[in-house]
This record gives structure tokens, C-alpha cells and sequence, in this order.
């Protein structure tokens, strides 16, 4: 007999209901289970000899101690037991995570503060813990609190003792913060204290530069209203140039008011004309930018008869923005409308001649654009405009400079991108052009330049972080190793030319004699033969270990028989991969690789295949490769034969590689 619709609606309620009774019970249960849990523990340790407990207490677990971890989670009796029970260390910094980022060497109560604790921020208070101690970073727990807006937490600390004006090391006050966070109570509060409205960071940006870009009015209001001038940081940019570059239209606008008087008339003019520019670039709105730049042509030339503000004549002409020209007049700038490349060219120019090449969003919005182009088969305008940004880069940059990293890393991407397309049938009648020799090699040769100013400064007696300087170093190896797998690659094509072939020897030979030493002491060479050769923050490029270049390098002169800080070779670092690449195994022992030297390990290439359960004999046969000399110093060295004053000192090199 079925069940009727009836029948069925008074179920489920009564369903519904059975439900929420086993649900609070078995929250009920796991509530006397924890309680139950925590007795134990307090048992436990109350055995414990006092020194016993200190030791416990004091040890960390990924970084952090217990009573970190019970304050980054807001575990507020265990906190209290180990404080007052356990006398744990109420200042020992641990390791936290916020937001996907690792905070080091952060105290309990700044743990607690930045985690929006307000019982565990007055437990630790009461218990004597400094409200102004620091991170590793120097983030005080007041400014962790005013980072989330947790104004009771920041008020509470103020009145006990924390200093509002301590910056951390990027020279960051707790009102910059607050400003940027949008946090108006908290940025309200700490004015009514003094806070310094005119503090410059490190990088000499003030509260107000920080309210500007995260677009808050009321904030700014009362910051102007305290005293907060248009200071320049240490781009030039000034407030209203920072609130232009964002795009807060409301900002600029309160801004470069007339009745107000904060800024001239050329600072309006160049506010507007930027503002314009991320009209084009951010917001694709080519209408308000227009009248954006009619209303600074306006201010340029004024109908009042005061004096004109033209246009600089002495800018030169890019040929990346199509020599571009900005407009001298209302007519030349509506003859843009029609044209939308001209207008994102346009773009360009004001934003290069406003902030400069040194200001990163300079070469960002052509990088940006390249890609655009990128996205709709303009390759070559793309290579173009990314070419002009590297340029600008390599200029204004220190060596080795992230934003240069990241540009030369986007032609690498290209390029692979275009190869890869180029294999597949074409999407749409959608046709990618080939990639030439002429398209990698001039990227080439600024990735080598920019790998010889790594090595200008590591061999310079100016005070670096040498490791930090090292991976850097690599990051731009590899992805130089990248640009000549590609052009090896090219000559296994059969239109590769003579002449062309002669010139991918010599541009990848121009890197094989730079003799480059990176992380762990290692060659061009053993990076191409290790996974870092064939892989870039992550993204997978190909082989592990590209074939044909390992295979050029080896016939331009490179060490097959280098070693690196673990006495491996490159070798050992192709039998490290699995799976591992035959042909590349072959070409380093067809060029002179042993294939029995040991590293500092006492390890083989045949050990190292063993332990990723692959073997040697599967790829190459091992007596092919084995000669009666490589025989002869295993048994001298396998047997510990005497062979200081018996072999000639030229063989005792050998003798020790095996």
C-alpha cells in the first residue's frame, strides 16, 4: 500500500525532529567527552615536576608552543591553565598562520590580539605579558588588532600601556593600517590620541596615501581635518596620484575641489589624465576616460583667459605604443573615440609620462596590454609592448628584481604557449605563427644580462643577502635554460637554416662559458638536469630535463663531471628523477659522465636510480660505459688499498670520485 502525499508531509517534520534530538546529543556527548578529555590532561600534569612542565610547555609543535597555539585559537581555559598552573613563558614567540601567511616570531598576545581574542588579550594582560612586543617583522599586537578592526581589543590595549606611534619594519604605523583597512573607528580613536597624521613609512607613504587607495572619504575627511598634508612617497606619488591610480573617482574628486585649495592646478590636470588612463586600463569605460581628459584639456586651456598649461613637446615617441602623440586639442581628443586601440595607447603614454618607468604600475598596464593582445593572436604586438616594459625595468630596477623576473618569465610562457598551439589542429581557423630564433633571442640575451648583474653583485663588496640572492639568481638560470631549450629545440626542426643553427650555438654557448655557480654550488648544467630545469613557481614546463639542450650544452663545453655542494653530478641529479629521462643519461655519458662516481653520500647514479625502484640496465647497458680505469679504482677504493705513494699522484682524483 503507497503512502500518500498527506501521509508523507506529516513525516518529515516528525523526521526532521528525530534528527535535531540525535544531533544535540551527540553534541552533548562530544562536550562531556572533551571536559572529560581536559580533567585528564590537568591530572596528568599535575604529576609533573615543575621543571618537567617547563620543558613541556616550552616545546614547540610546527613552530609554535601551546600556549601560542591555545591563543591563536582562542582556547581560553587552556590558556589560562598553562599560565597559571604550568607557568608558561608568556613572551616565547611561536610561528602562526593569518590569511595563508606564516607570521613569525609572534608573541602569545599578539596571537591573540590579531585573532580578535578579547578575554585571552586581558588574561594575558593581567598576567604581566608586554603589550609592546613584537614580531620578527616588528607588528606590535596593537597594530595586529587594528589590522582586522578589533576596536575593543585596541582600546583596551592603548589603556594599558601600548604605544600607537610603533611602526613595524616597513615603517607602517597603526594608523596607516587602520586607514588602508577602511577601520574609520579605530583611524578616528587613534587621532583623538595625536597618532603622527604625517608619519612616512620606509617607502615614505603617509596615512593618507594609504586612505587615497583604499578609497575611504570619511577617513580622509578626518584626516585633512587633523592636519595630513599632500606629502610626495618615494615614487613622487602624491595622495590624489595614488587615489587616481586606483580608480576611487570620489577621492579625486574631493580632492582637487577648487573651494578646498589642497592641490594646484597641474596636480588637478595630471590627476584627471591618470584617473583617465585606469578609466581605459581598469575599468574598459573609453567614454568617462574621454571626458575625464576633455575636462584636463579644459584646465589646460582655460576659457577665463588665464595662463595655458600645454602638453611637454620633448616626449619622445615609443614605437611599442605606435608612436603614439598625445592630443593637443578638444578635436584631436574626440577623433580618439573612434579609434580603441588609440585611445588604450593613449593610456600608456599618460601613465609612463605621469608616474615614470620606475613606478611598478607602469610596466604592469603594458604588460597587461601585451597580454590582451596575447589573448586575441596579436603575438607580435605583444612581444612588442612586453619587450618595452623590460626594457623600462632593466633600467630603473636593482639586479635580479622580482618585476624583472616575472617579465621574462611571461616570455617563456608565451613562447611554450605558441609551440603548444601550434601542435594542436586550429581552434576556429585560429592560426599561431611560428616562433623563430629572432623571437627568443633578443629575450635571451636580457635574461644573460640580467643573470651577469646577479653575478656583478655577488662577487661586489656591497653588503647582500647572499642566499636570498642565490635563489634569485637560479629563478632567472632556469628560466634562462627555458629560452635555450627552445631555441635547441628549433634546430631538430627541418627548416632550421645553417645559419640559423650556427647562431642558436652561439647564443646557448654565451651561456654555457658564463661558468655560473647557484644554490648548493651548482652549474648551468646540473640545473638543466634537475627537476628545477624544466619547472617555474610551480608550473610544469615540458620535460624535467630537456634532451636536446642538455645534449648542446654538453657539445658547447659543459662539465659533465662538475660537482655541486653534495659532490653530485649532474648525473646524480638525472637519476634523482622519476621517471628518469634516458636519452639525457645517455648524452651525459656518451660526453664523458662516470657512471659509478660517487657523491659526498657515497652514492652512485646506479643507487640513486635503485631507490626511485628504476634500473640502470633498463635504460643503458652499464659495461658500455664502464672502463678497466673506473674498474681498477673501485677495487682500490672498495678493498681500501695502500695507493698514496704507489699510484701517480694524476690518478688519485679519480681514485677518490669512485
Amino acid at each position: 500500500m503507497s503512502v500518500g502525499v498527506w501521509d508523507l508531509m506529516e513525516l518529515v517534520p516528525m523526521r526532521c525532529r528525530w534528527i535535531e534530538r540525535l544531533r544535540h546529543c551527540g553534541k552533548t556527548l562530544l562536550r562531556r567527552q572533551r571536559r572529560l578529555i581536559r580533567r585528564l590532561k590537568k591530572m596528568y600534569l599535575h604529576s609533573w615536576r615543575s621543571d618537567e612542565l617547563s620543558m613541556l610547555v616550552g616545546a614547540k609543535t610546527t613552530g609554535a608552543t601551546p600556549l601560542v597555539i591555545a591563543c591563536r585559537n582562542g582556547h581560553y581555559d587552556v590558556a589560562e591553565y598553562l599560565i597559571e598552573r604550568c607557568k608558561a613563558d608568556i613572551e616565547q614567540p611561536g610561528s602562526v598562520t593569518f590569511d595563508g601567511e606564516t607570521i613569525e616570531g609572534a608573541p602569545p598576545l599578539w596571537c591573540a590580539a590579531a585573532a580578535g581574542h578579547l578575554p585571552l588579550v586581558r588574561l594575558l594582560v593581567r598576567a604581566g605579558a608586554n603589550v609592546n612586543s613584537t614580531t620578527r617583522t616588528h607588528s606590535t599586537p596593537l597594530r595586529a588588532a587594528c589590522f582586522d578592526g578589533h576596536f575593543v581589543i585596541v582600546k583596551f590595549l592603548v589603556e594599558n600601556g601600548a604605544d600607537i606611534e610603533i611602526a613595524n619594519r616597513h615603517g607602517h604605523t597603526c594608523l596607516m593600517i587602520a586607514c588602508y583597512k577602511g577601520h574609520i573607528h579605530i583611524a578616528k580613536y587613534l587621532l583623538s590620541l595625536n597618532a603622527d597624521v604625517n608619519r612616512k613609512s620606509v617607502k615614505g607613504n603617509t596615512a593618507l596615501h594609504d586612505c587615497a587607495e583604499s578609497g575611504s572619504l570619511h577617513i580622509l575627511k578626518m584626516l585633512l581635518g587633523h592636519g595630513a598634508t599632500m606629502d610626495v612617497d618615494s615614487y613622487g606619488m602624491t595622495p590624489l596620484l595614488a587615489a587616481s591610480v586606483t580608480g576611487h573617482t570620489h577621492i579625486v574628486e574631493h580632492l582637487i575641489n577648487v573651494e578646498y585649495g589642497l592641490v594646484t592646478r597641474q596636480q588637478r590636470i595630471d590627476a584627471l589624465e591618470l584617473l583617465g588612463a585606469t578609466y581605459v586600463d581598469k575599468r574598459r569605460d573609453m567614454v568617462g576616460a574621454l571626458a575625464l581628459w576633455k575636462r584636463a584639456m579644459d584646465d589646460r586651456f582655460p576659457a577665463d583667459g588665464s595662463e595655458p598649461i600645454p602638453k611637454p613637446k620633448d616626449i619622445p615617441r615609443i614605437e611599442a605604443y605606435d608612436y603614439a602623440v598625445e592630443p593637443s586639442d578638444a578635436q584631436q581628443l574626440e577623433e580618439l573615440l573612434a579609434d580603441p586601440d588609440a585611445m588604450r595607447m593613449q593610456a600608456l603614454v599618460i601613465r609612463e609620462r605621469i608616474l615614470g618607468p620606475a613606478h611598478p604600475d607602469t610596466s604592469y598596464y603594458v604588460r597587461y596590454r601585451g597580454a590582451v593582445y596575447a589573448d586575441a593572436g596579436r603575438f607580435a604586438r605583444c612581444r612588442q609592448l612586453w619587450h618595452h616594459a623590460l626594457d623600462m625595468q632593466r633600467a630603473v630596477l636593482p639586479p635580479l628584481s622580482p618585476l624583472t623576473q616575472s617579465s621574462l618569465y611571461s616570455f617563456a610562457e608565451l613562447f611554450s604557449y605558441m609551440l603548444a598551439e601550434r601542435a594542436r589542429p586550429p581552434l576556429r581557423g585560429r592560426i599561431v605563427p611560428p616562433v623563430t630564433f629572432e623571437d627568443i633571442d633578443p629575450v635571451f640575451r636580457k635574461a644573460l644580462s640580467e643573470i651577469d648583474r646577479g653575478m656583478a653583485l655577488l662577487d661586489s663588496k656591497i653588503s647582500i643577502d647572499r642566499e636570498h640572492t642565490l635563489t634569485t639568481l637560479q629563478r632567472v638560470l632556469v628560466i634562462s635554460l627555458h629560452l635555450a631549450a627552445l631555441m635547441a629545440k628549433l634546430l631538430e626542426e627541418p627548416e632550421c637554416t645553417e645559419e640559423v643553427s650556427k647562431k642558436i650555438h652561439k647564443a646557448v654557448y654565451s651561456l654555457v662559458k658564463l661558468d655560473i655557480k647557484v644554490r648548493q654550488g651548482r652549474s648551468a648544467l646540473h640545473v638543466a638536469c634537475s627537476p628545477e630545469g624544466g619547472r617555474a613557481r610551480g608550473a610544469a614546463w615540458g620535460e624535467a630535463a630537456c634532451p636536446a639542450l642538455v645534449a648542446l650544452m654538453l657539445r658547447l663545453g659543459a662539465a659533465p663531471d662538475a660537482r655541486d655542494a653534495d659532490g653530485n653530478t649532474p648525473l646524480h641529479l638525472v637519476c634523482k628523477l622519476n621517471p628518469c629521462p634516458a636519452e639525457v643519461v645517455r648524452e651525459l655519458l656518451t660526453h664523458g659522465a662516470h657512471i659509478d662516481t660517487v657523491n659526498y653520500e657515497g652514492e652512485t647514479p646506479e643507487e640513486i636510480l635503485k631507490s626511485t625502484q628504476q634500473s640502470l640496465s633498463a635504460i643503458v647497458n652499464p659495461l658500455k660505459y664502464t672502463t678497466l680505469k673506473c674498474l681498477a679504482a673501485r677495487t682500490v677504493k672498495n678493498y681500501r688499498l695502500p695507493y698514496r705513494h704507489v699510484v701517480p699522484q694524476c690518478l688519485h682524483s679519480t681514485i677518490i670520485t669512485h
